[in-house]
């Protein structure tokens, strides 16, 4: 199965800028390279109807947007009496039209599986808007086989995360009409990057899911996040997955003048690479092309850390200003 694969916002590092096309605004940009992208920022605030009208219009028809419940929702209500935010969060996103593709659900680490509670809220929701939801809880009872059969009766699709917070989550439930992969970075959430092999066995993962798939990378802090998914994204409109290469350095004394060059092998030991590849840096990447191999991640170039209002901590949010001129904004 072809599988959507972004990130969590759209900023752009400004080592990757080359590696993408032409546009006026981030957003634009990222949209030459990605299909699809999770809007985090409307967890913690509200955004114009008119600001969701002007993203869809900056995106290509097929491209599509996962948006994230509002924590006004999820973490203060607790998914109890919220027919009126629902109703406003539906009628504000509205003009994403038929690209407010998913619906993302993410519960608070201390909610526990309410049966009651989960029906009547997932109830109004799938009746609020028309569009796939997918629910990322972290508390160890919604993965007991009574939340997981609702969530499957319900058609909601239960997150695949990394880290897991518990045992299973690492692996989708729920609906399996669909799956959602949000790897956040591993073993520090929000900053590792992940290696070519980590890579692969989620892409084997996916290609072997019977069902549409999104793989988002959240581990935005150290900008490594944009790396992974050019790494693992798919090309425009291919039915599979592009299988990263591990590049195997030539011999000492044995290097040629302009880009690296490198003697590469599949990641799939079936699949051997017969003749050498040129794996330009971030700094040396070739004009964009949905089709070009993306060079791995753990260049020298510096790590930019790309502004993230939707991260919690004042204090980081902060920490990474200082870097913005570096940096494309995620809501550009």
């Amino acid at each position: 199965m072809k599988a959507l694969v972004g990130t969590a916002g759209w900023a752009i590092p400004a080592p990757a800028r080359d590696r993408f096309g032409e546009g006026a605004s981030g957003l634009e940009l990222y949209a030459t390279r990605f299909d699809c992208v999770e809007i985090n920022s409307s967890f913690h605030r509200r955004h114009r109807a008119d600001t969701w009208q002007r993203w869809a219009q900056s995106v290509p028809e097929h491209f599509q947007f996962s948006l994230k419940l509002p924590k006004a929702i999820t973490h203060q209500r607790r998914l109890e009496q919220c027919d009126d935010l629902l109703a406003e969060f539906a009628d504000d996103t509205l003009g994403l039209g038929s690209k407010r593709a998913v619906i993302h659900v993410q519960l608070p680490p201390k909610l526990a599986f309410d049966r009651t509670v989960a029906i009547s809220f997932f109830t109004s929701l799938q009746a609020a808007v028309g569009a796939q939801i997918v629910c990322e809880p972290r508390h160890p009872s919604w993965f007991e086989s009574e939340a997981d059969a609702l969530l499957g009766d319900h058609r909601i699709a239960r997150v695949a995360a990394d880290p897991a917070p518990v045992p299973g989550a690492e692996r989708p439930g729920g609906s399996l009409h669909l799956g959602y992969w949000r790897l956040h970075g591993s073993p520090h959430i929000y900053r590792s990057s992940y290696e070519a092999e980590r890579l692969v066995a989620y892409a084997d993962e996916m290609r072997a899911f019977a069902a549409p798939c999104w793989c988002i990378f959240d581990n935005t802090a150290s900008s490594a996040a944009t790396d992974n998914a050019l790494a693992m994204s798919t090309s425009g409109g291919d039915p599979g997955f592009w299988r990263p290469l591990v590049p195997e350095p030539v011999a000492q004394g044995a290097s040629l003048p302009g880009a690296r060059r490198h003697r590469c092998r599949s990641a799939n030991p079936t699949q051997v690479a017969r003749s050498p590849w040129t794996l330009p840096t971030l700094r040396e990447a070739p004009s964009p092309n949905r089709s070009t191999i993306a060079p791995m991640s753990g260049s020298s170039s510096q790590a930019i850390i790309p502004i993230r209002p939707d991260l919690d901590s004042a204090d980081t949010m902060k920490a990474r200003r200082a870097d913005r001129a570096k940096c494309h904004h995620a809501d550009g």
